[in-house]
Order: C-alpha cells, then structure tokens, then sequence
C-alpha cells in the first residue's frame, strides 16, 4: 500500500511527513512543541520524535505482512511486535536488527484483528507496507491525550507492546497520542494547542523526575496551562508517582512531593487522581533499577491502572 493508505492503518500519530527516501515518519508532538524541546535539552528533543505507543492495525485474513523499516535515532533497544486477537506471535528485537532493513512475517490463515506495535524507544521510519491480502480499519475509542516522562514513553520494560501503556490500552482501546518523554518534568512550556487535535480526556503522569523539589510552583503553572489550553470539562485523569526504590533515603521527600502533586491536581474539577503508590509491587523484582518497572511491573501497572480507573468510574 501507498504512504497515503498506510496512514489510515497508523494508530498513535498527530501528524506525518515522507522522507526524501519515501519513508513514512509518525509524529505525536507539533512542531512547535518539538522545537521547543530542541532549543530545551537534547535528551528530550531526541525522545520527542520517537515511534512511542504507535501502532499499525487492521482486520484482516490475508497470511503475510512485510515493511521496510530505517532507524533515525536509537535509545534502549526494545521491539517490533506482531500481536494477533490479543496474544503475541512474533518480536523482532531491535538489538539485532541493522540501521535499516525488512520485516517480513507470516500470519495464520482465517480472519484476525492485527496490531503491529513500533518500537517505543526509537525513531523508525517505515514504507512499502504489504499485506497479502485485503484489510479494514479498526474501531478505536475515545481521544486520549497521553503526557508522562519515561516511564509512559514506555522505558524499561524493553518490549514496545509491554509497557503499561500498551498493557493498558489494550483493554481501553483508546485512540491516543502518547506524549510522554523520557526524563520529563512537570514543564508548562511543552504544553501547546494543537492544531486539528482535540482529545476528549488527558492522563498526566509525572513527577518522578523532581520529586526531591521542595518549590510546588511548576507542577502549579503545569496544571494551570493545562486547564488554560482544554478547559475544565475534559475529564482528567492524574496518576501520581509509583514507587521507586533507588533511593531509600529520600523516601520521606518522595511520598511528600506525591501529596502534594494529589493536592495540587485535586484542587480542579474535572480531575480524578489514582495513587500510584498502588499500582505497582514495592518490590525490586518489579524494577529494571528500581525505577522503571520492568515487564513484569508493566503488567502490575498496566492492569491495576485499568481496574482502578473502572472502579472509580472513570474513562473506561
């Protein structure tokens, strides 16, 4: 299929642009947003552009799928997943995959729901999609707008369809754009209208990056902004810090500052606040580095979230 018609089977993007080459580039951030971060820190600019939570879904009963595939930019080496009606069937690991290449798998005849999950911690560029076969679109849910640090970009589990926002969604089955960035703070400057998009909830999941701050006036300015830019009839969904274990020291601070960001985010209507605290094991064995969970905490989170949200009544 054409670039043009892949678009239509491309879940998770704000927007697309082709390469001199002919490769298809996904983008969930404007371009006023990303050069924000360019002029802001080079960590974050180069997490902005990455293929977070994107998707490429489709029903169909054809029996092979194949793309050519180009890195821009490579952060932890995660994957390319196959998932057919719900389960796994083939991962590409991007530690042994070439700067560019081909992707090519075989499917088992009848008719299926696909979904073909990017890797979350990488740019990839991808063109000359070929199904064998004729495909439909799926029917997604409500816009969701995702904003987080690594942790919904989706770092540590080192599989793109394991982090807890692809656990999640799963069972969700939201349209999202997924803005979460690696090593993200509690930034209002990130924060733009986007033109064309407008999401029908917003979950914010931060913090964890400035925990040890004693000054409350950023997460403050973050949700004023936000308010400014939505409204405050959009349902909000924030999740406060999970547990970390890195610094036992400083545990004290850490549950202090989550209080607090449950005070400030509390205090608007629209808001409803999951304590993180609850959503993954206080275990180690949860943890790549007692940080970011790992597959086995992405699980935990990913499906406690989901639960929690539908016990409070909220969003799914």
């Amino acid at each position: 299929m054409t670039n043009d018609e892949l678009k239509q089977y491309y879940c998770g993007a704000l927007f697309f642009e082709e390469s001199a080459d002919g490769y298809l580039q996904a983008f969930q951030y404007s371009k006023a947003q990303m050069e924000y971060f360019k002029g802001a820190f080079d960590f974050w600019y180069d997490r902005c552009m990455a293929t977070t939570a994107k998707t490429i879904e489709f029903a169909t009963a054809a029996t092979e799928v194949s793309f050519d595939f180009k890195f821009a930019w490579r952060g932890s080496e995660d994957s390319f997943e196959l998932w057919i009606d719900g389960l796994a069937v083939e991962i590409a690991y991007v530690h042994d995959l070439a700067e560019a290449g081909s992707i090519r798998w075989t499917m088992p005849a009848g008719a299926k729901q696909v979904v073909i999950y990017l890797p979350a911690d990488a740019t990839v560029l991808v063109k000359n999609f070929t199904v064998n076969g004729d495909v439909a679109p799926v029917k997604k849910g409500k816009k969701v707008l995702w904003l987080g640090d690594s942790i919904t970009q989706g770092y540590g589990p080192l599989r793109s369809a394991h982090t807890y926002v692809s656990v999640a969604n799963r069972l969700l089955n939201y349209d999202i754009i997924n803005q979460g960035i690696g090593g993200y703070i509690y930034d209002k400057k990130s924060l733009m209208k986007m033109d064309g998009y407008q999401p029908e909830m917003l979950i914010v999941a931060l913090g964890t990056n400035q925990y040890w701050t004693k000054d409350m006036t950023m997460v403050e300015e973050y949700y004023e902004t936000l308010m400014g830019i939505y409204g405050t009839e959009i349902p909000v969904l924030v999740i406060s810090p999970i547990w970390r274990g890195d610094h036992p020291e400083e545990y004290d601070v850490f549950l202090h500052f989550c209080e607090e960001v449950k005070r400030i985010a509390g205090k608007y209507p629209n808001v409803r606040i999951i304590d993180g605290l609850t959503l993954v094991p206080h275990r180690s064995e949860y943890y790549i580095d007692n940080l970011h969970p790992n597959c086995l905490g992405t699980e935990e989170y990913g499906r406690n979230l989901v639960e929690a949200m539908r016990n409070g009544g909220f969003g799914a």
